[in-house]
């Protein structure tokens, strides 16, 4: 889409239903406003499988990707089994490493320790939140940062944050492509807002915006004008884990909105998941994401273009 310095006209629109493709209401979102990240990372793994393939060809090897889990947390290995069988999808190796919550830090850094000298493994991730008798940050630090494909390593950080080739973390990356979806590559002069300073998203995606030369203003829990400084805002952001609390009236007539909360609540005694920005106000938003449906597939896809980004620096070989 090509860029436009209002970006998306905003007006009266309206809502589909996912279940049943009714329209749920006057005066909501347009169905074409929706940005739909199921898709768009449909294509990207499209995309990936194809070059791993080509890579299969013409290397005789494919990248290989290691996930350790620590314990036996329900999401948490909803979330792993889901990476392995997309990393097996795309012809990647995939291999996984579930071991008991009593695993002690020693253990744990010694498997880490191991992954990094494998020459079949080319990226390694460690399923968070690790349990709590385990140092978080020692772990992800003992990471080889060439293999860090989630992008936490201290040297990614650096890296990121000085315009420096890095290994990004994967929502926020993802996030950055369904900008430049909706935008068009060329985000600058944009003024954007990064609702959130979290090291996973808030601050990387504010360092991407600014690489893609937007002006980027972060707000968080001590900043006392956030809907004044949302109104002003061309992207919008929000990663901070609280239902609904962007609305409708923050969002600026035409702004890209992105949404990256995922919250469970109860509505009518039903179990739905939501997520930071309150969707059905989001009226004069040019494009939005959905919860869930917009950024979640995203990260997924981003994990494997980062674990093939991985495996051709470590055998100096073009991505294309």
């Amino acid at each position: 889409m090509p860029r436009d310095t209002a970006l998306i006209p905003a007006a009266s629109l309206m809502i589909l239903d996912d279940r049943k493709g009714n329209v749920m209401g006057m005066d909501r979102i347009a169905a074409d406003r929706i940005i739909d990240g199921k898709k768009f990372a449909g294509s990207l793994l499209d995309d990936i499988t194809a070059r791993v393939a080509r890579l299969k060809d013409a290397a005789g090897a494919v990248p290989g990707l290691a996930v350790v889990l620590v314990g036996a947390d329900p999401a948490s290995a909803v979330y792993v089994g889901s990476k392995h069988r997309q990393t097996v999808a795309a012809g990647m190796n995939s291999f996984k490493y579930e071991l008991a919550a009593e695993t002690t830090q020693d253990e744990l850094v010694a498997l880490i320790g191991q992954l990094n000298v494998d020459p079949v493994v080319h990226g390694i991730l460690v399923q968070l939140p690790l349990p709590a008798h385990l140092d978080t940050n020692a772990v992800i630090q003992g990471i080889n940062p060439d293999k860090d494909v989630d992008g936490f390593h201290i040297s990614n950080a650096g890296l990121l944050s000085i315009g420096q080739p890095a290994l990004v973390p994967c929502t926020p990356l993802g996030c950055l492509m369904l900008l430049k979806d909706q935008i068009g590559d060329d985000l600058s002069g944009l003024h954007a807002v990064v609702i959130g300073k979290s090291n996973i998203v808030g601050k990387p995606m504010a360092q991407l915006l600014l690489s893609e030369n937007c002006t980027v203003t972060i707000a968080h829990s001590r900043t006392g004008n956030t809907p004044e400084l949302c109104r002003a805002a061309d992207i919008l952001v929000v990663a901070v884990g609280r239902p609904g609390l962007v609305r409708g009236d923050w969002i600026k007539p035409g702004a890209v909105v992105i949404d990256v909360g995922i919250n469970r609540v109860e509505i009518d005694g039903k179990s739905r998941i939501v997520g930071d920005v309150a969707f059905e106000e989001a009226r004069h938003a040019g494009a939005i994401t959905p919860v869930p449906g917009g950024v979640g597939p995203m990260t997924i896809a981003c994990l494997l273009s980062n674990t093939l980004t991985a495996f051709c620096r470590q055998h100096s070989i073009s991505i294309d």
